[in-house]
């Protein structure tokens, strides 16, 4: 019994290095947070962005492995969600400036003068996608 726990613990250490390292890789190769911080201005915010994306990932985790009821009036949950939500937008909003994603698929697209549209209906899709999650699937 006390080897299954120690090898259970060990494969679950293991994989977390693993998933946490490629995470904090993926981040600080790419330079997602401080082209973020240049998008958005607020450059001397850099060290609040970084420990956002650290208490974040630490909070995902504690949830996914506790699967917690918080208890908390849905108008409380409101602005959690909505900043949450904005948060996460931004940082992929950062990647894919980063790696210059909109101006390749609209290339290939072929609606290379209207890159807005392109943003505006991921934008649209995400918000919807996030609205029905959120109604259908988180419960309180």
């Amino acid at each position: 019994m006390t080897i299954k726990v120690i090898t259970v613990m060990f494969i679950g250490l293991a994989g977390g290095l693993a998933v946490g390292s490629g995470f904090v890789a993926f981040l600080t190769v790419l330079g997602i947070i401080p082209r973020l911080t240049q998008l958005t201005k607020t450059m001397k915010m850099i060290r609040h962005y970084e420990w956002a994306v650290i208490m974040g990932a630490l909070t995902g985790i504690a949830g996914s492995l506790r699967d917690p009821i918080l208890g908390i009036s849905p108008y409380f949950m409101l602005p959690l969600g909505l900043t949450g939500g904005v948060f996460v937008g931004m940082l992929a909003a950062g990647l894919s400036e980063a790696l210059n994603v909109f101006p390749v698929l609209a290339k290939r697209l072929g609606i290379d003068g209207k890159i807005i549209i392109l943003i505006m209906a991921i934008v649209l899709g995400k918000i919807v996608g996030s609205i029905f999650q959120w109604v259908y699937f988180v419960h309180l």
